[in-house]
């Protein structure tokens, strides 16, 4: 049985993942530091023989004992900080996380390939969107656009993006980069903005909206996502970066309104406090990402198939069957407005 190493498998992406992989009869290494958006609860995994979890922080050089005794053909990396509000409050964490951790991962590697100097292992490395940085309503992504960072988040992720690039140049490890707009789907941390706007509905509270709601994103479901990383692990090319996007922008504000007519479909009683809201934007916010992702499709034979609208009824569907979800984070204050400390800073 083929062993894979998921390193942030108990994050959203990374327990969907895993997932798949169990699926697909991998034997599936699961390294996460447990931190607070572990998803855990997507995992319930104790009975499985072909999973083994290691509470392990990617920074810990004991990370080579676990290759060494696995000897796994592949690591996914999706560990990682990735709320761009929490990287304005605190920086420190993710260039800990996102570049310290991706540097001792690459170093790792470079241990084991000298000792079993017949053995492949490719790395796929999960980056952002993000990292193109603001762009014109006409424009999209390629995958040899310039990079444009505009939060601690992004750059983070920027640098461990340039970081694989230069190992695979330098030290000729297998590795590959996805850059993917943003991820939905069940059980996804509730500080995100979707489920945000879900709790808020379920709670007849209303619908935070950063500025005017301009800003515009692509919308992947987490399954779609999950797919194209599977393709780029088999087929992607060596030293290589894909898009993986849907082609589809829509702003927050339109975002909301299609939500609030999904819940409506829904014949859910809404009350008269479900109503959007506009609130301070954060500092730095980008208005457009969007990303042209004809190189996975044309030569990885991928593309999305879950429709937005029928992904985002099912995504509402979970969580109000599931809502015990919000209870086990509303209590540790998660909802609490992020990325404001630099605002407080100037008054």
């Amino acid at each position: 049985m083929k062993k894979i190493i998921v390193t942030g498998g108990n994050g959203f992406i990374g327990s969907n993942l895993v997932n798949f992989l169990l699926k697909k009869k991998y034997y599936v290494i699961n390294i996460d530091k447990n931190k607070y958006s572990n998803g855990s609860y997507l995992l319930k995994r104790n009975k499985v023989k072909n999973y083994k979890f290691f509470k392990l922080d990617i920074n810990n050089k004991k990370l080579i004992k676990i290759l060494t005794y696995y000897k796994p053909e592949a690591i996914f990396n999706l560990a990682a900080e990735t709320h761009v509000d929490r990287s304005i409050d605190s920086p420190k964490d993710f260039i800990s996380s996102n570049i310290l951790g991706t540097f001792n991962i690459l170093e790792q590697i470079r241990v084991y390939k000298k000792k079993f100097k017949n053995k492949k292992i490719r790395l796929i490395h999960i980056s952002t969107d993000e990292v193109y940085g603001d762009l014109k309503k006409s424009e999209r992504s390629v995958e040899t656009s310039p990079y444009k960072p505009s939060s601690p988040y992004s750059a983070s992720k920027a640098s461990a993006d340039h970081l694989i690039k230069s190992y695979v140049r330098t030290f000729n490890i297998d590795a590959v980069v996805s850059n993917c707009c943003n991820n939905y789907g069940p059980g996804q941390f509730p500080e995100k903005l979707i489920p945000t706007l879900i709790f808020n509905i379920l709670n007849d509270k209303p619908l935070p909206i950063y500025g005017k709601g301009l800003n515009s994103r692509e919308w992947i479901h987490v399954e779609d996502h999950c797919k194209g990383l599977f393709k780029i692990y088999k087929k992607g090319k060596k030293g290589e970066s894909y898009n993986i996007g849907t082609g589809i922008n829509i702003n927050n504000l339109n975002l909301t309104k299609i939500l609030l007519k999904v819940v409506n479909n829904r014949k859910i009683i809404i009350g008269k406090n479900v109503k959007i809201k506009f609130v301070k934007d954060r500092p730095g916010h980008d208005l457009n990402y969007a990303l042209n992702s004809k190189k996975i499709r044309k030569l990885l034979n991928w593309k999305p198939q879950i429709n937005f609208k029928r992904g985002l009824g099912e995504t509402f569907d979970w969580y109000n069957e599931n809502y015990n979800f919000f209870n086990t984070f509303s209590k540790k204050n998660f909802f609490k407005r992020l990325g404001l400390k630099l605002w407080l800073e100037k008054v």
